[in-house]
């Protein structure tokens, strides 16, 4: 088979220029000017003989001939990457780079890696951890844990376990509360899913106070503040085991709600690799094993 006389920086350039959206955006993540990247792209529409992009006021559009061609540039140059990083410190290795929802990174997943890394070691995870707003493509990942419902549009989603919310907040705190009823009384932390404790109250068989104050977008910024004393917090307490269990947090009431669950997610465009597999593989076992048993329990409130 022939093999056209195309430069691969070309190629490289106006792959990083379809995935980021922009010659801006492409420039920085390639570390050359606007300008270059401008100049590589007209040079490879001109020996293509074909134009790539539709220049819009809302930014680049792929023609219909990138469209096919983007893909398997993609998946080249992502086998290309993924078997240099093998070879890193002149040892065979694979890197699997990881975005990470930080809840479910810190209070799951950090704690029992070592257990896969000590089963492959030939195969090292990079963390990146995330609000739970992330791009696989964009961030060059491949996978990434969220948390939702499972269906997000291009991409694969498995699920790993479920994430109930109950109020969580100070062994002090806790002291103070005399029943449900006295919620209304309290600094309640929300997130920025604006049903959590409307749902969590009707559960509870009880309207819901007019909710006030800062909106946060990390489950773990909202248990630090409620460990200090600072209100009460709707959080998964299933990733907030080792507070639980050393006392500093303590749930307040039985009532809990799902809203959605954990699931590692990939490109349905981009091939399963043997070391992406084993991971997930490890992963969903792992999640769907029961729990190690705490030294002590923490038990709920009494209504």
């Amino acid at each position: 088979m022939d093999r056209p006389d195309i430069p691969l920086n070309a190629l490289r350039t106006f792959e990083a220029t379809a995935r980021q959206g922009s010659f801006t955006n492409a420039a920085v993540e390639l570390r050359v000017t606007q300008a270059a990247v401008s100049h590589q792209i007209a040079r490879l529409e001109d020996l293509l003989g074909f134009q790539l992009f539709h220049r819009t006021r809302g930014g680049l559009l792929l023609t219909a001939e990138a469209r096919l061609l983007l893909p398997v540039l993609s998946t080249s140059f992502d086998r290309i990457g993924g078997l240099l990083d093998r070879f890193q410190g002149r040892r065979f290795e694979e890197t699997l780079n990881l975005g990470v929802v930080t809840t479910f990174a810190t209070g799951w997943l950090l704690r029992r890696l070592g257990e896969f890394e000590h089963l492959h070691p030939e195969i090292r995870i990079r963390i990146y951890t995330n609000n739970n707003r992330v791009s696989i493509a964009q961030e060059g990942l491949d996978a990434a844990i969220r948390f939702g419902e499972g269906r997000w549009p291009g991409l694969e989603a498995k699920p790993l376990m479920t994430a109930p919310l109950t109020p969580l907040c100070a062994p002090l705190v806790a002291a103070r509360l005399e029943g449900k009823t006295s919620l209304h009384k309290q600094r309640l932390l929300r997130s920025y899913r604006s049903d959590e404790w409307p749902l969590w109250f009707s559960k509870a068989g009880m309207a819901a106070p007019l909710l006030e104050g800062p909106i946060f977008d990390s489950s773990v910024a909202m248990a630090d503040l409620v460990t200090d004393g600072y209100g009460i917090a709707l959080l998964p307490f299933r990733m907030f085991e080792s507070r639980l269990a050393a006392g500093s947090l303590v749930r307040c009431f039985e009532e809990e709600i799902t809203t959605g669950r954990y699931w590692i997610t990939r490109l349905t465009t981009k091939e399963h690799s043997p070391a992406y597999d084993l991971f997930e593989n490890w992963l969903i076992d792992a999640a769907s094993s029961p729990e190690p048993e705490q030294e002590t329990e923490p038990q709920p409130m009494k209504q």
